[in-house]
């Protein structure tokens, strides 16, 4: 197996992503976003692991072909069993070299839909695993070990297929919830963000028109990066879309190459105009001194510059940070500054969770007190953003 080359990782910074003075000029209106130079700076990839059948297939021949010329491509007989990356410590150095150079393509052999109910009701089969952006705090990486860069599925008939036989299987919502009043909402990209992917592949592409035709149902992703080729995909109200947001001076040290908070923002009113359903994650909101001051600032900005449309059917999910101890020591190899702010031992326990992983959140009493603090802070500042939830 093929070791992957390059050179020592970025350093980690937002502003890595988005200095936008050393960039060419915007390309022109008729020019897909993915063929800019942000998006290049984003995904460069250089070297693919591909299971032989996701090679073969059509979406796969077509990432291909959008990929440079020189690529190189490495067979694999399973995308999670890869030792040049999964469990390799020597990757820590090139822990963000990695998600920009380095793609991985697979086929998702097991499709099941399995019930949330609390962001969606359905967490449906994911497109994709992994992502280009390093956020500190992001729990997929958990059980990939040192290197965690986007893996595509490239089975997206079989998963489209699967996701409209269970929403026909569902019928009618027969009551409200927090999820939706009225459609079943699933989640389409729980392990990877479905913006981030659109660069690359049409996986994205396919499940919103799959949703466009689905009127009992609406697909939902969170994303931290604002890619304006989804706003071509007519999603007709069918497809959720939640900005994540958090102060910005977190974000500049734990939102590591994404789309900086006010860019998250501003972009809200062109995805409604597009067709989407607009919300936001508050997320994760991280205990440090000063937090309710700059989470103050921040639903004041959103109250101060979203227009009303965009108020009239915003909602919030309010999510405080989950860590992992193996996570911990990962970031400390390439990101040490982020871990003063999420490893807190004083105020943090260890709790298994739904999915039987051992993490460790703030301990019960201090989540309660900083949920209601921050319930208050949006009530002041934000009256108009309803909370659908707070985990």
């Amino acid at each position: 197996m093929e070791q992957p080359t390059g050179s020592a990782a970025e350093q980690p910074g937002q502003e890595t992503l988005f200095d936008w003075q050393d960039l060419a000029p915007a390309p022109a209106a008729h020019s897909p976003f993915r063929d800019s130079p942000q998006a290049r700076r984003m995904l460069d990839v250089r070297e693919v692991y591909a299971e032989p059948a996701a090679l073969d297939s059509p979406r796969g021949r077509q990432i291909m072909a959008r990929l440079r010329d020189d690529v190189r491509v490495i067979e694999v007989d399973n995308h999670w069993r890869i030792p040049a990356l999964h469990g390799n410590d020597g990757n820590i150095d090139r822990w963000v070299r990695i998600k920009t150079e380095t793609l991985v393509l697979g086929v998702k052999h097991k499709l099941t839909t399995r019930p949330n109910g609390r962001s969606a009701d359905w967490i449906a089969p994911g497109p994709s695993n992994g992502c280009a952006m390093s956020c500190a705090y992001c729990y997929v990486p958990r059980r990939k070990g040192f290197a965690n860069p986007i893996t595509l599925f490239t089975n997206i008939e079989a998963i489209v297929a699967h996701v409209r036989r269970h929403v026909r299987a569902q019928g009618p919502k027969r009551e409200p919830n927090q999820c939706d009043p009225q459609a079943w909402v699933y989640d389409i990209g729980e392990n990877g963000d479905c913006s981030v992917d659109a660069l690359v592949s049409d996986n994205t592409a396919d499940l919103v028109a799959a949703f466009r035709t689905l009127p009992t149902a609406k697909a939902s992703f969170a994303t931290k990066f604002v890619n304006p080729d989804l706003l071509a995909l007519d999603p007709r109200g069918r497809t959720r879309v939640r900005f994540s947001v958090m102060p910005p001076g977190d974000a500049r040290l734990l939102d590591i190459r994404t789309s900086p908070v006010p860019e998250r923002i501003a972009a809200a009113a062109d995805f409604l105009d597009a067709g989407y359903e607009v919300h936001f994650n508050l997320s994760p909101v991280v205990l440090r001194p000063g937090w309710q001051r700059d989470w103050a600032d921040l639903l004041t900005h959103l109250d101060d510059v979203l227009p009303a449309r965009v108020k009239e059917q915003a909602a919030a999910e309010i999510i405080m940070l989950t860590h992992n101890e193996p996570l911990h020591e990962v970031n400390l190899g390439w990101h040490p500054r982020a871990e003063e702010l999420l490893w807190q031992p004083d105020l943090q326990e260890t709790k298994r969770s739904q999915n039987g992983a051992l993490n460790v959140r703030y301990a019960l009493e201090v989540k309660r007190q900083a949920l209601t603090r921050l319930h208050e802070l949006v009530a002041e500042h934000a009256p108009w953003l309803r909370i659908r939830y707070a985990f």
